[in-house]
Order: C-alpha cells, then sequence, then structure tokens
C-alpha cells in the first residue's frame, strides 16, 4: 500500500486566506433543516468553529477533512487541465452538494449523478450543470424529468435505446431549448450502452431527428477497470475498450453528426484515459474523499496520489478483554461489499473486524480506553457516506461545519 499523502495539507491556507470554501460550507450548514433538530446534530452544531470540537461530534459519524478534500479537488482540476480535458466530477460518490459546489468552484465543467433522484436532490440545492449518466427508462418519471428540465438548464442525458428518447422528448416538449443526450456506448462493462457501431449510428441519428432533442455526444465508462492493480493494466484495458468507444464515433461523424462530448473515465484510469486521448470529458468520483480500494489498488500510482479525506470516527465502548476492544461502529457504519474498514492513519498496529450491527473489535488496542476515539479509512466510499444524513466537515480537531448528505438514499 502507498505511503500516506495525507499529513500536510496545502489547502488549509488557501481557503482559510479566500475564504470561499468556509463560506460553502456554512451556506450549506444552514441547509441542514430537519437534520438540525436531531439532538445529536444539535449538540455538535453548537460546537463549530470551537478549538478541539472534533470531540463533540456523536460516533458513528462520516467526518470530511476539508484540507485534505481541497487539496484532492485542486490536483484533479490540475491534472485535467494540463491534459485540456474537462472533469465533470461523479457525484455518487458524496452525495453531497457542498462538495460538488466546491468541485464546481474549482473549475469542474459539470457534475454527474447516477440517477434521476439524485440529479432532482442537487438540482434542489442549487448544484448544476447535471450530467446523469444512467439511463432514465420510465413513462411515470416523465413527469418528473419535466420538472428537472423546467428548473435545471443545461441538464444532459445518456440513452441506449429508442425508448430512453421517447421518455425525454415527452418531457421535453415545449421547454424550449433542446435537451443533450449522449448515446451511452458499453466499453465491455455489459451494464448498459449500445454494443455495437450500427446501433450507435442509428441511436445518434434518432437522437437528432426527435425535435425536443440534440446530439451532445457519447458515453464511455470502463467501471470495471477502476480497480485495476497496476497501471498498464489499466491502460491495456482502457485501450481494448475505447476500441469500440472509437469506432462509434468514428461512424457517428461519418453520418454529419458532431459528436462534441466524449465521456467517461474515472478516478482510477484517469493517466490512462488522457493518454489514450479518446475522451474529452472524464467522470472522476472517488478522487475527492478516497477509500480503501482505490488505496489498495493503485498503491504509489499517480493516479492515487490523493488523501483519504473521509474518515469514519468511532468510540471505544467496552474494553473489558485483553487483545481488544469494542467500537461503536459496525455493519451499519460501513459499506460491506469490500475488505474491513482500516484504522487510519496506519501504522498503529490496530485491525479491525466486524462485530456485528452496531460494533466492531479493535485488535491489538490493549492501550485504548473507554471514550477513546478511533478513524477508520471507509473501505468503499459511495455506499458508506449513504449511511449518513450528514458530513462532519473538520480541519485538523476544529469542527468547521455540518453539510447534509443531500442525495442520501435517492437511487430512484
Amino acid at each position: 500500500m502507498g505511503a500516506d499523502r495525507s499529513p500536510e495539507h496545502a489547502g488549509a491556507e488557501r481557503y482559510r486566506s479566500a475564504g470561499t470554501a468556509l463560506e460553502v460550507i456554512d451556506r450549506h450548514t444552514g441547509r441542514l433543516g430537519w437534520r438540525a433538530a436531531l439532538p445529536h446534530v444539535s449538540v455538535a452544531l453548537a460546537a463549530v468553529g470551537q478549538p478541539g470540537s472534533v470531540a463533540a461530534i456523536a460516533t458513528p459519524a462520516a467526518v470530511l477533512d476539508l484540507p485534505a478534500a481541497l487539496d484532492n479537488i485542486e490536483r484533479m482540476q490540475q491534472r485535467a487541465q494540463s491534459h485540456d480535458v474537462n472533469v465533470r466530477p461523479h457525484a455518487k460518490t458524496h452525495k453531497c452538494a457542498a462538495v460538488a459546489e466546491l468541485q464546481l468552484a474549482a473549475g469542474a465543467g459539470g457534475i454527474c449523478c447516477a440517477k434521476l433522484a439524485e440529479a432532482e436532490a442537487l438540482e434542489d440545492a442549487e448544484v448544476g450543470p447535471i450530467l446523469i449518466t444512467s439511463p432514465v427508462s420510465e413513462r411515470r418519471a416523465v413527469g418528473r424529468l419535466r420538472r428537472l428540465l423546467e428548473g435545471a438548464a443545461g441538464t444532459m442525458f445518456v440513452a441506449d435505446h429508442p425508448f430512453h428518447l421517447e421518455c425525454l422528448d415527452l418531457a421535453a416538449d415545449g421547454l424550449g431549448p433542446e435537451v443533450g443526450v449522449l448515446v451511452d456506448v458499453d466499453v465491455g462493462l455489459g451494464r448498459t450502452g449500445v454494443v455495437d457501431e450500427a446501433t450507435a449510428v442509428s441511436l445518434a441519428r434518432l437522437i437528432s431527428d426527435t425535435r425536443s432533442l440534440r446530439l451532445a455526444g457519447v458515453q464511455g465508462y470502463g467501471g470495471h477497470w477502476q480497480h485495476l492493480r497496476g497501471a498498464d493494466a489499466r491502460l491495456a484495458a482502457v485501450e481494448t475498450g475505447m476500441e469500440g468507444l472509437s469506432a462509434a464515433i468514428a461512424g457517428i461523424e461519418s453520418v454529419g453528426l458532431p459528436v462534441p462530448v466524449r465521456t467517461g473515465g474515472g478516478t482510477g484510469t484517469f493517466t490512462a484515459d488522457v493518454t489514450v486521448g479518446v475522451l474529452n470529458d472524464l467522470q472522476p468520483g472517488s478522487y475527492v474523499l478516497m477509500d480503501g480500494q482505490y488505496r489498495s489498488a493503485l498503491e504509489d500510482d499517480v493516479d492515487g496520489a490523493f488523501a483519504p479525506a473521509l474518515t469514519i470516527h468511532a468510540e471505544v465502548v467496552s474494553a473489558n478483554h485483553t487483545g481488544w476492544v469494542t467500537v461503536d461502529a459496525g455493519y451499519k457504519a460501513f459499506a460491506t461489499d469490500a475488505d474491513p474498514p482500516t484504522p487510519w492513519p496506519p501504522g498503529a498496529g490496530l485491525t479491525y473486524q466486524f462485530y456485528g450491527d452496531e460494533h466492531g473489535m479493535v485488535l491489538g488496542g490493549d492501550g485504548l480506553r473507554l471514550g477513546d476515539r478511533l478513524r477508520f479509512l471507509a473501505p468503499h466510499c459511495d455506499p458508506t457516506i449513504d449511511r449518513y444524513d450528514v458530513l462532519h466537515v473538520v480541519d485538523g480537531d476544529t469542527l468547521i461545519g455540518i453539510v447534509p448528505v443531500t442525495a442520501r438514499g435517492r437511487s430512484q
């Protein structure tokens, strides 16, 4: 595993001097709504800004190291600019309007959402423009689509079947500017996307011929490449997968249709994506938070050179045995689709094991006592953060603010 990249954060001075990030956090703290009335949240809110106020956070809790997150955002933005590609971060990672706003303020050219409900939540928080990266295929969603389009000009969609276009056309009819639609192309993941050049061309023509829609480009996302170990392995996978996307682009252009946006990619394949050069619009998500899966897979590769900005805080609630203690964070505190959480920072000789729905066992913690607070690197950040209503934003031992996980549970 790569060395810990988190101890020094240049972003701390940047946001203190500019104030922009603090203003964003303050604004979204003010949007907590019903969450602010929760007893454990209200107690922490009363301590915001006080030295040592991290201790006021009730555990288990999702905690964002703001300087680390800002450094990650800036690093990704600089990489994108140096390769002349647009970065369109995927909000399915953090589901948080405050984090999305920080990404947009740094220069991101839009935000991705996985589902319609996720986009609705972020649009309500005035975040955009949004690209919904999964096809919307329900006629009962037409009314929701129309409301989204009425409130969020510039929202784009993907499609891999004419039925998706029917839904979008019904929703967009009479609203004015044509709605941008991208042809979703399967690059080997097999989850969504047209599977051959001829179908891509046919769908592109249909988009172009539909009165309320316009062809905005193509999408080719290789999610199965993101955690491949080794930069060479990821490059080989991207080279193979992009052959199909390149053929689709060439076929669409051969019938006189433009393909301005060529989007896909992710945190793990950034270097491979810009090396192959087919994509001009990248959708990294996890880089802003990082997690155990990415750190294990990317190790010291440049694609993994992002600080772990999200940790789950837990507290020792029982210490009656020799060799282990019990903390208050179990299955309900972490995603469980990967290895167990990693005590953070590493190197203290601690190991975590799940110990039930509400508890975890920490081995090697003979020196730990009741009430001691521990941090854990989430195994998989996307589903982990979906377990929490709020994100506690900190700088060192100071709680800076508490912001809503805006799109928590919005998978519809």
